[in-house]
């Protein structure tokens, strides 16, 4: 419960700012009507772009996946989930192979505790739920992990191999101030960084000033999801014992009623033998 209740707080996605009111126009007649005509332009482009709402999210993740979650896990895939729409569905989102291995990367370490096929259904329900491919996400996610492993150094490169071309992307579009930054995509690259087997902080800074990030926002991400790493384990921990201490209750009132029951019988089988003596 504590770490379902820390990772509603530290993952809560941002509240949008409404546009501030401009103030109203006096103009002559003809430029009302061009007016009106530019607005209903621009109403009739804003109607043609209609995403999915948080709850059709919602409602696809539940119908691919029936099974109820424990709390300690429902709270956290479900901040995920509404986190993750709202980039899929931003005008600016593009999909990335760094953001695949941040997201596969969260989701095998905070579901660990499930059976592998259970885990691997939540994250197919998951992904599904965004209107997205989860093969893709494991193959794209499980190619750069590969790649990582032979680097010593990772730096984007137009010319380079995939991962380098995929990385490359990314900074063309910040450059031009295009590119989505998520909390996913700061994990995917401290992943990929670890893969390297690299230690030293500065692999990570060099990274993301190459890509022309934010290093304070990238930080504040990585420690935030850190953080709830750690509330989740003592949690689990927590559930752990408790789930023990159930099961010891549950086998001494077992064996109460079983030494019971073999008390009655045992009294039963003695009574006609009283009875005949």
């Amino acid at each position: 419960m504590q770490a379902a209740a820390v990772a509603q707080a530290v993952w809560a996605p941002r509240p949008l700012q409404a546009a501030r009111p401009r103030p109203q126009q006096f103009a002559c007649a003809a430029p009302q009507r061009r007016a009106a005509g530019r607005q209903l332009a621009v109403s009739v482009r804003a109607d043609a772009y209609s995403p999915p709402t948080v709850a059709d999210a919602k409602a696809k993740f539940v119908d691919a996946f029936k099974k109820p979650l424990p709390a300690i896990y429902s709270t956290i895939v479900q901040e995920l989930l509404v986190q993750q729409h709202l980039f899929r569905w931003n005008r600016q989102y593009m999909y990335s192979e760094v953001t695949a291995l941040g997201i596969v990367s969260i989701f095998d370490q905070i579901l660990d505790g499930l059976p592998d096929g259970e885990r691997e259904a939540v994250f197919n329900a998951f992904v599904r739920a965004l209107e997205e491919d989860p093969d893709k996400y494991r193959k794209d996610a499980a190619a750069m992990e590969e790649w990582a492993r032979s680097q010593s150094s990772i730096t984007p490169d137009a010319s380079g191999d995939a991962a380098q071309q995929a990385l490359a992307a990314v900074a063309a579009a910040a450059s031009e101030g295009k590119f989505l930054y998520t909390k996913f995509f700061a994990v995917g690259l401290f992943r990929l960084v670890e893969l390297t087997g690299s230690k030293d902080p500065k692999t990570l800074t060099g990274l993301v000033k190459a890509l022309g990030l934010s290093q304070e926002r990238v930080n504040a991400d990585l420690m935030t999801y850190k953080g709830v790493l750690s509330k989740l384990e003592a949690a689990k921990e927590i559930m752990k014992e408790f789930i023990a201490r159930e099961k010891k209750k549950q086998a001494e009132r077992e064996a109460e009623k079983a030494a019971k029951a073999a008390a009655k019988t045992e009294a039963a089988q003695a009574a006609p033998t009283e009875s005949t003596a």
